[in-house]
């Protein structure tokens, strides 16, 4: 009701002549993006390497036929972001030009639409997902998870559907997959207090969806239709309700691992009724604040991509390696490194039919500016050093290039 009220009132004083002569009030500002927004094929130049510069990592997969499909996030981390996809059709080695953009213009306010978080992932019926987060500004006190679908992404032209709204909030990494078959996907609404920047200054006292505070922090959505529909589950709240980027494994007696960042690490939590309800999160790993990679391989041990070692806490953006546990996460070995330079991070990755591993993250945002690709086997992690002969390093997926500010 406040919220209404404030829009009410902020209307009368607050109106914005965009094209045409069409007045944009202050609640079509907020309802601009629950309209979904356009998908570019084929983009112009302006989108290439030589005329980007910043990349920061979102994910990657692989489609039934072999073709791989990076996005990264160009623009930089704030409300200039926008999302940039990328195809490989020889195992990685060389990269198309940009194939899908997804870049909405700013309002004629100056208020900036964004895309800052997504992430491909392939279902197990070959089609190609692409979640992605859309808000205005950094944060608008509600976001938005969005999916759009193809199913023919290995063809010469990919045709991808209409965007669809999920729920409130951003998904950082990909869906699991329980034994029973339901989809999962921890959905993370951050805390009102992170609405600043460009967006406060022009809704000054715009209080965030003070409704939404109830949904605030991790909630669980479920799917039993293959992604038809989606069904909220349980919430659990973490020290930091903001960037936590949760990732949910199952175990093998069916209890669900729920692994979020902290400023004082990672924490975890655990359920026993599929994300319905939660312990309280403890800490689990010391990392540095960023994102984290954790999946159940084929073998059914555990893969997980982090900063430094177990022994040793890792203060900074490097060190990225690749360990495996036999024991359901009890104890992990190997540890190889992909990446030992500063400026590494948010990896995200897949295992291919052939076993082999598949980790892309970025280098250097706004600097270097690259998307990396490592390509290894279970074996490989599992000893600390590559061992098999199809197994490669620091491969480039893109690299920006263009002027910097």
């Amino acid at each position: 009701m406040k919220t209404k009220l404030f829009l009410t009132v902020l209307c009368f004083g607050f109106v914005v002549m965009i094209g045409y002569g069409e007045e944009l009030s202050p609640q079509k500002i907020l309802d601009s993006v629950l309209e979904p927004p356009e998908l570019l094929i084929n983009p112009v130049t302006k989108y290439d390497d030589d005329h980007r510069n910043y990349n920061m990592n979102c994910g990657i997969a692989q489609t039934p036929n072999g073709r791989l499909w990076a996005c990264s996030i160009s623009g930089g981390d704030s409300a200039d972001a926008y999302l940039v996809a990328f195809t490989s059709d020889d195992d990685g080695k060389t990269w198309s030009k940009p194939r899908l953009v997804i870049d909405p213009p700013e309002l004629s306010n100056g208020v900036k639409r964004r895309v800052l978080i997504a992430d491909f992932w392939t279902a197990p019926n070959g089609i190609l997902w692409l979640f992605f987060d859309y808000g205005l500004s950094m944060f608008d006190g509600r976001m938005g998870v969005w999916v759009t679908t193809c199913e023919n992404p290995d063809a010469d032209f990919p045709v991808w559907k209409k965007p669809v709204r999920i729920c409130h909030g951003n998904l950082h990494n990909k869906p699991t997959i329980t034994k029973n078959g339901t989809w999962l996907i921890p959905i993370e609404l951050y805390s009102r207090e992170y609405i600043k920047w460009d967006f406060k200054n022009i809704f000054k006292d715009f209080d965030g969806f003070p409704e939404l505070d109830g949904e605030r922090g991790i909630t669980i959505f479920a799917s039993t239709n293959q992604g038809k529909t989606w069904i909220k589950h349980g919430r659990c709240v973490f020290p930091v309700s903001a960037g936590e980027e949760p990732m949910i494994v199952e175990k093998k007696d069916g209890t669900l691992w729920l692994l979020a960042r902290t400023p004082k690490g990672l924490y975890q939590s655990f359920s026993n009724d599929l994300g319905r309800t939660w312990n309280e999160p403890v800490p689990s790993f010391k990392n540095p604040v960023t994102r984290f990679f954790i999946t159940r391989l084929v073998s059914g041990n555990l893969l997980f991509i982090r900063h430094g070692t177990f022994d040793g806490e890792e203060k900074n953006r490097a060190k990225l390696s690749a360990w495996i546990s036999e024991d359901d996460g009890q104890t992990w070995k190997g540890g190889l490194m992909l990446d030992e330079r500063s400026g590494v991070s948010y990896p995200d990755g897949f295992q291919a039919k052939d076993g082999r591993i598949y980790i892309t993250y970025d280098r250097d945002r706004g600097g270097e500016a690259e998307i990396l690709l490592a390509v290894f086997t279970e074996e490989d992690a599992a000893a600390g050093k590559i061992i098999s002969e199809k197994s490669r390093l620091k491969q480039i997926v893109t690299k920006a290039t263009g002027h910097r500010k």
